[in-house]
């Protein structure tokens, strides 16, 4: 049962519904605050999975190398000119009220919303791990995260954040049954190791969020990917011939 994925989505639903109903009431200056604690949450998230880590040199390598691969294919320029087209598709469905800020500033935070919901690295992580291992906490945390995340976008692009919840539902479900079928094929290493990359893509994010540096954690997603195969062979191949 996809707990995590229901909750993950129902949290977009009710902060954009919030922050359409109640966002004029709140202050700039908190919904800049708020957003620098979220941020610090996602790294508090992404520490506490990376200690999970047990082969080292295998995620630090899968980081790197997963990371060059979503950069030489242009994965984040890929996921957000999909999103640009779901913005085109849930305006036609929603009248969205822009007139607080410019049409262009107005549609690059709706892609930029989208693209948080739908494509971060903490969601696909999330979704993941649930279905794979049955533990939905991962999806939970973020929900808590999302529903007010999705209340302060809601404060100025209106419901039409609510309406975001249904791609994202869509995707992480099929994340979810899709990671069914490869949880036979691991080992509880090479899902600790798994953790421990989709931490460094938490903490990533959480850079992003407070604005520090504005790491390309759309395209670090292919690390995940191919860690836990990396994991596998280190382990089998390579670590006996290092320790000998």
């Amino acid at each position: 049962m996809p707990i995590g994925v229901i909750i993950n989505a129902l949290s977009v639903v009710f902060g954009g519904i919030i922050g359409a109903v109640a966002g004029n009431k709140l202050t700039d200056n908190f919904k800049d605050k708020m957003n620098m604690i979220f941020g610090c949450c996602s790294m508090g998230m992404g520490i506490s999975t990376i200690v999970l880590m047990e082969n080292m040199p295998a995620v630090i390598f899968s980081v790197i190398i997963g990371t060059g691969i979503g950069l030489a294919i242009h994965l984040g320029d890929l996921i957000n000119k999909g999103a640009k087209g779901m913005q085109g598709i849930i305006s036609k469905f929603v009248k969205t009220d822009n007139n607080k800020i410019p049409e262009a500033d107005f549609i690059a935070t709706l892609v930029t919303c989208i693209v948080l919901f739908c494509a971060s690295g903490t969601g696909i992580y999330g979704s993941i791990v649930s279905g794979m291992t049955g533990d939905h906490s991962i999806l939970i945390a973020k929900s808590i995260l999302d529903l007010f995340t999705a209340l302060i976008f809601a404060c100025t692009l209106g419901l039409v954040v609510s309406i975001v919840a249904i791609p994202q539902f869509i995707i992480f479900l099929l994340l979810f049954v899709f990671a069914g079928f490869i949880f036979p094929l691991t080992n509880a290493t090479m899902i600790n190791d798994f953790k421990a990359c989709g931490g460094f893509i938490m903490l990533a994010t959480g850079f992003r969020m407070i604005k520090v540096k504005m790491f390309p954690t759309a395209d670090m997603i292919p690390s995940m990917i191919i860690v836990m195969p990396i994991s596998a062979l280190w382990v089998s191949y390579i670590l006996p011939l290092v320790t000998g």
